[in-house]
């Protein structure tokens, strides 16, 4: 039966790693975005494009909640509320499957 618990413990610790990965990975791309943004990188590019569309698409829930009449406090503040919450939610879970 130990050996069972500790198949069950590393499973867990395996699925909790994933899970942190996986949310650090998405703020990484929000956090990418908005250094594009603030350095003013060239949107005409692919690669800018495409790393535009994915943190818009990760944080379209989070974009106008709050609205502000500066454009790049509007990046930082919307695409930041996503990029934190994925990665405190995120780890939270991690953290959880690592004490199961």
């Amino acid at each position: 039966m130990r050996s069972h618990t500790r198949v069950h413990t590393r499973g867990s610790g395996q699925a909790g790693r994933a899970v942190a990965l996986v949310a650090d990975v998405l703020a990484l791309v929000i956090a990418l975005w908005i250094l594009l943004y603030l350095l003013e990188a060239n949107q005409g590019n692919g690669l800018v494009d495409f790393i535009h569309d994915a943190a818009s698409w990760l944080a379209g829930w989070s974009y106008d909640l709050f609205t502000f009449s500066r454009e790049w406090v509007q990046v930082v503040v919307g695409y930041g509320t996503a990029a934190v919450t994925y990665i405190v939610i995120g780890h939270a879970v991690a953290g959880w499957l690592y004490r199961r």
